[in-house]
């Protein structure tokens, strides 16, 4: 459906994206997730023809965004963060506007902007003049901009931002509606945002991708995947011995605390050990004050795949500074001797 190849946008210096590359397949919710900067809407420009990028290409359904633009951007329906209205007309007027835009036949235009109405909720403010909204209802006219003409992919921009809980529930929602004939990328630096509807997660962290997989299965891959919170009313003598005991059990570590001990269990063999070990406090007599078994969340994932990423780029940054440093000392030298040579 949507192939990005090493992708490239540069302004001057700065590199916004660095040879990105990803595939999006059909009838799916993808989020796009990372922190302010690192990409997102820059390469979102770059997918729907807004940019030009300064390296790679973009296939939309197997047409080049920038050779075969029409044909392109024929399969898109885009929402920018910042929604592409004119306050100064009415939403149905504005709505039919787009229709002619995206060269719809004039006998569909009228079903169609009334199904998209409908759909997000706008019916009763079709005679209002868009200024006059508030920022939800123009949320939903700049989605609803997006859906007309119903392209196979839709590419949402941040489409919660400033909302309050009960729009982006409805939001959420309609985005899930969609997503049952629709492709659909969602970006957003939310978190819940993403975990709460998308069925494919890809991170981006200073222009590069991360991560990409399904949220269950990002989760898998955390360190600390599986987490157990044991305290006992015993020793640590005691404790130890009880945990060494246990086959298959992770890498475990315990703090002292007065009249009980508080193991922490990293998730080993076995998955979840918590019924081999109630019965193995039970057999050494040691009453259980708390167990708690904690999974990875997409939070933890998020900022433990950023913090490595952002690590690793400084750390290249410092070895470039480091590198240039020395051969400008190298060249001063050869400058130098060519003086002293010349006297």
């Amino acid at each position: 459906m949507i192939e990005v190849k090493n992708l490239v946008k540069r302004y001057g210096s700065h590199t916004a994206v660095d040879h990105l590359s990803f595939t999006v397949e059909k009838g799916q919710i993808y989020g796009f997730l990372g922190p302010n900067g690192a990409g997102k809407s820059t390469t979102m420009n770059i997918m729907t023809g807004y940019l030009g990028a300064t390296e790679g290409e973009v296939l939309i359904d197997g047409h080049d965004i920038l050779e075969e633009p029409e044909k392109a951007k024929a399969c898109i329906g885009y929402l920018p963060e910042i929604p592409p209205l004119y306050t100064d007309m009415k939403v149905g007027e504005y709505l039919s506007f787009v229709a002619e835009l995206k060269n719809i036949e004039r006998s569909q235009r009228k079903e169609q902007i009334e199904k998209v109405l409908n759909m997000t909720r706008l019916k009763d403010v079709e005679n209002r003049l868009i200024r006059n909204l508030s920022k939800g209802y123009r949320q939903r006219v700049g989605l609803a901009q997006a859906i007309i003409g119903f392209p196979d992919i839709i590419i949402l921009d941040e489409p919660t931002v400033g909302l309050d809980p009960k729009q982006i529930i409805e939001i959420r929602e309609l985005i899930k509606e969609l997503a049952k004939e629709h492709t659909v990328i969602l970006s957003s630096h939310i978190l819940a945002e993403i975990s709460a509807v998308c069925d494919h997660i890809m991170i981006i962290s200073n222009g590069k991708l991360i991560a990409s997989d399904t949220p269950e299965n990002l989760e898998k891959q955390m360190s600390d995947a599986g987490t157990l919170y044991l305290e006992v009313r015993a020793d640590k003598a005691t404790t130890q011995t009880m945990l060494s005991e246990i086959e298959g059990l992770g890498t475990w570590s315990i703090e002292e605390k007065e009249g009980s001990c508080v193991a922490t269990i990293a998730e080993g063999k076995k998955a979840d050990p918590r019924e081999e070990l109630f019965y193995a406090c039970a057999e050494k007599k040691c009453p259980i004050l708390m167990m708690q078994y904690k999974k990875a969340s997409l939070e933890d994932v998020f900022l433990e795949l950023t913090e490595a990423a952002k690590k690793e780029a400084e750390k290249a940054k410092n070895s470039r500074h480091f590198i240039g440093h020395g051969k400008k000392k190298e060249e001063s030298r050869e400058e130098a001797k060519q003086d002293e040579s010349s006297l």
